[in-house]
């Protein structure tokens, strides 16, 4: 074979080798950002977190060491998990944990049902150990975000309308908030006994908001659910 041939072959090949080893540094990169994320998020159950209000000696959030139950030990508790004991159920399959704080007033959304949603959250960024977001405040209390949630054969679909996770994420609803559908009643308070569905959860990048997932970041939610007048 020609030597300048030769020559061209080698450039390709060693151009090729070159994508080859910088595929395999950013997946390490990627790889090492969810290792991080990972023990960002174990070190968060072992410890749990206080943030208190810059202003003031207010108690914004504040989250106990935390007590890990399996799904198999959260049905057999009939879908509860103990809130004196601190017990959050891990779904293995999407890595995310969660704490039913109240199963709330009405019945769970139907199959085939599309239904206007209301909820109101924090969010903690578990990397700065720090609110991110939330509407859930004496700004913004009267203005819930709005979601509109469909149940198909059990699996939830679902889009923010309008709301503070809307104006920072856009429509797309994280993964990891549409869990608790399958086991809380979306209704509204009707008497002063009665209160809406609330729960707790540790959400990992892969079934988070866009910058979670773009960035490799876990949060924490605390989030009211009620069913809209739509």
């Amino acid at each position: 074979m020609h030597k300048s041939k030769l020559f061209i072959l080698a450039a390709i090949a060693l151009v090729m080798a070159g994508f080859t080893l910088q595929s395999c540094e950013d997946e390490d990169s990627y790889g090492e950002r969810r290792e991080r994320e990972r023990k960002v998020i174990r070190s968060f159950i072992n410890k749990g977190t206080l943030i208190k209000a810059l202003d003031s000696d207010d108690t914004l959030i504040y989250v106990a060491p935390i007590k890990t139950i399996s799904e198999a030990q959260f049905e057999a508790q009939d879908s509860t998990t103990n809130l004196q004991e601190n017990e959050y159920v891990l779904f293995k399959s999407s890595g995310v944990y969660m704490q039913i704080v109240r199963k709330g007033a009405g019945e769970k959304l139907k199959n085939g049902e599309t239904a206007t949603v209301l909820a109101r959250y924090t969010e903690v960024n578990l990397r700065g150990d720090s609110i991110q977001t939330s509407n859930d405040n004496l700004y913004s209390v009267a203005i819930p975000d709005v979601m509109t949630v469909t149940n198909m054969l059990g699996t939830f679909t679902a889009s923010f309308v309008s709301g503070s996770m809307y104006s920072y994420y856009g429509g797309s609803v994280p993964s990891g908030w549409l869990i608790p559908f399958s086991y809380v009643n979306i209704g509204r308070q009707s008497s002063p006994d009665e209160e809406i569905a609330k729960v707790r959860l540790i959400v990992p990048s892969t079934e988070g908001q866009q910058d979670a997932s773009g960035n490799v970041y876990a949060c924490f939610y605390e989030i009211t659910f009620q069913r809209g007048y739509r």
